[in-house]
């Protein structure tokens, strides 16, 4: 019998349309209100069906947020699940499934679908799954109960009633198993816990901004976040619109933030390349935008379902002629929140476009974490009520014109595409023209006293290992992992601009290391660009895949 105590991994894998879905979010939830910390992660094929999904949820003692390679538990609800996680499977990973289904030696035969089958239909199988796990975790059976009872509420008693039933057949099975034995800690605090998934975080972050427009085109990753608007416009005073096209999405933006709403766009890599003209035109008009952009690996369609950090240049340079911007990369599930939040505040406050980047593991993984403050401060009042000589783009110490919007005011507020003067008005004056240059280049300086400086973990270090964005959890905990005091971590979610300082952190150490998931390790040409210290080691992942902490500890140990 092998026992596990503190942290369990449990993969499902399965052909696209068989309920994966189902069992994880049943599974994240019920764990949580019974006290577990969980984390949980899907991959996707690129198909509606055919493809082999998977879906990762670990259990443990203790917070965690970082995907990990290593499977304790494999469930296969298709017999090819088993040959698309074979890198990952050990002589330690306990296979359970139908038997005569699934092609695999020492598998332990657990038959979902009869049981199921038994209650009345298939479609329990993933409720009997369910059940079955949390036999396994031995999560207390009322609790289960009482949550599947919940979960179930809308359907009618007799569904109600046969998911109750495969639920507890599938308990039986579970917590009988002999081969097995789970020991992992709960606590009570855990319980008043968030179970929130980057999408959710980014969502919300964007309510508490005071959003109340939001439009895109769908494209995956990004379309989560879009689903999630459109769902929290039904309770908060909020328009949702899915534009024909992306050329449309950044230009409805644009012309909504000009009326006075608080526009938000959620896009992916392609569909923000559509947009690059209605950049550089936010750039001329001094225009407020949010956009947050999900990244997948290109270039063109690349894998639409799956991950990478490919897309910071893109973000970085977008738009013909030089404008000042800002570009926000969360880490963890509150940045997600606190930082496209603050996006607003920062967008209205410098009238300059702010850039969320995420990706697609970032926004389609889930954990517990607790609950996080709204920042009141967050919500600052930027609009002016404009007199009869206003002038729009007034040139001032800072750069930063007060900003009006039509109706508001006796004043004219006139925007154009065009070089222009203080009033609005096209010009092609030469003199004129490098005064507007200055004043718009000028609020790179103004936005600096805001600038988030990035987290150290760690103190006394030779190693430094440098990081971004999603990629944080797995370094930390691969760092961790290694239970060495000379090695710490600098992760940064506020990209650009960057902080001044940050060649000190570089200059203090041996070493210095950079971890991307992308080819071209494009951040650390950035902090070459801004610092002139180029990091010689690097580990870089781009086959679609997230980094494990398991690999970062292992490519770590290599490089030290």
């Amino acid at each position: 019998m092998r026992r596990i105590d503190d942290d369990v991994v449990i993969v499902l894998a399965g052909e696209a349309g068989q309920g994966l879905q189902s069992i994880e979010s049943i599974m994240t939830v019920l764990l949580k209100r019974s006290g577990y910390n969980v984390f949980s992660a899907s991959e996707f094929m690129s198909r509606v069906r055919g493809g082999i999904n998977s879906t990762e949820i670990r259990v443990s003692s203790k917070p965690v947020s970082g995907f990990s390679d290593k499977i304790d538990v494999l469930i296969p609800l298709s017999g090819r699940g088993v040959d698309h996680l074979k890198k990952r499977i050990t002589s330690e990973t306990l296979v359970i499934g139908e038997k005569d289904k699934i092609n695999h030696s020492g598998i332990i035969d657990v038959r979902f679908t009869e049981i199921a089958l038994s209650i009345g239909s298939a479609i329990y199988a993933n409720t009997v799954a369910a059940g079955f796990l949390c036999g396994l975790l031995h999560v207390n059976l009322a609790e289960c109960e009482l949550f599947i009872s919940e979960h179930f509420s809308r359907k009618s008693d007799d569904v109600r009633t046969k998911n109750l039933e495969a639920l507890r057949e599938g308990y039986k099975k579970g917590s009988a198993l002999s081969e097995l034995q789970i020991s992992i800690k709960t606590s009570a605090s855990v319980k008043e816990h968030l179970i929130l998934s980057g999408a959710d975080a980014v969502a919300l972050g964007a309510v508490a901004g005071g959003c109340n427009y939001v439009c895109g085109y769908p494209m995956s990753p990004a379309t989560s976040v879009l689903e999630k608007m459109a769902s929290y416009s039904r309770s908060f005073d909020i328009i949702v619109e899915q534009v024909e096209d992306e050329v449309g999405v950044i230009n409805m933006a644009l012309g909504a933030w000009y009326a006075g709403a608080r526009a938000f766009v959620t896009t992916s890599g392609g569909g923000f390349a559509l947009m690059s003209e209605g950049i550089s035109l936010c750039g001329m008009i001094e225009s407020p935008l949010v956009l947050h952009l999900a990244q997948r690996p290109g270039p063109a369609t690349g894998l639409p379902t799956r991950t990478e950090q490919g897309d910071l240049n893109l973000v970085l340079y977008a738009g013909h002629g030089d404008f000042p911007r800002i570009i926000l990369a969360p880490g963890s599930i509150e940045e997600g929140f606190l930082l496209t939040q603050k996006a607003f505040s920062l967008s209205q406050k410098y009238q300059v476009p702010v850039f969320i980047l995420t990706d697609q593991f970032f926004v389609d993984s889930s954990y517990n974490t607790p609950v996080f403050a709204v920042d009141p401060d967050a919500d600052g009042k930027y609009i002016v009520k404009t007199a009869a000589d206003y002038k729009r783009f007034a040139f001032t110490a800072d750069g930063i014109s007060p900003r009006g919007i039509p109706g508001f005011g006796k004043g004219c507020v006139c925007a154009d595409s065009d070089e222009h003067d203080e009033s609005g008005h096209i010009t092609e004056d030469t003199d004129l023209r490098v005064r507007m240059m200055d004043k718009r280049k000028g609020k790179e300086r103004a936005i600096t006293p805001d600038i988030i400086s990035p987290k150290l973990f760690g103190t006394s270090f030779s190693t430094l290992v440098v990081c971004w964005g999603s990629v944080g959890s797995a370094v930390v905990e691969a760092v961790a992992s290694l239970h060495r005091d000379d090695i710490s971590v600098l992760h940064f979610s506020w990209i650009f601009p960057l902080p001044g300082n940050i060649r000190e952190y570089f200059d203090r150490a041996q070493k210095v290391i950079i971890v991307e998931n992308n080819s071209s390790a494009q951040f650390a040409q950035l902090l070459q660009l801004s610092t002139g210290y180029i990091i010689q080691h690097r580990i870089l992942k781009y086959n679609g895949l997230p980094f494990s902490k398991e690999e970062v500890a292992l490519k770590l140990q290599s490089l030290i």
